[in-house]
């Protein structure tokens, strides 16, 4: 059964630090890329960061140097480490599996979806 959960959304004041994690069943872990979106209210969904083929990684220009998306081979867990954080980082943020892009944009288009974790940054 394809399954991500997701975890470690909270609220936190500006310049903070948060870690999500994706928890993926293994076969999803071990087949497709994996990236982090947020969507906040009224906005489009954004990716911010994915992994790609060859251990390649995408950010978006936006969390660029201050996010950090890593993996756990050994637990199938993806992770997002969110320094400095900023009001305008506030977004339901969801984990998502697909197949790499392979040319450093990472997951070309997401196939399964976790259920989201917010994340509420105050000024």
């Amino acid at each position: 059964q394809v399954q991500l959960v997701e975890s470690g959304g909270g609220s936190v004041q500006s310049g903070g630090s948060l870690r999500l994690s994706c928890a993926a069943d293994e076969y999803t872990y071990s087949t497709f890329c994996m990236a982090w979106f947020r969507q906040a209210p009224g906005k489009e969904r954004e990716k911010v960061a994915s992994t790609d083929s060859n251990l390649s990684t995408f950010y978006s220009d936006s969390v660029k140097g201050r996010f950090t998306i890593s993996q756990d081979d050994d637990k199938n867990t993806l992770y997002l480490h969110m320094n400095n954080l900023k009001p305008e980082d506030t977004a339901m943020y969801y984990c998502a599996a697909g197949a790499c892009a392979g040319d450093g944009d990472g997951v070309l288009a997401a196939e399964t979806w976790g259920q989201g974790t917010q994340v509420t940054v105050s000024s």
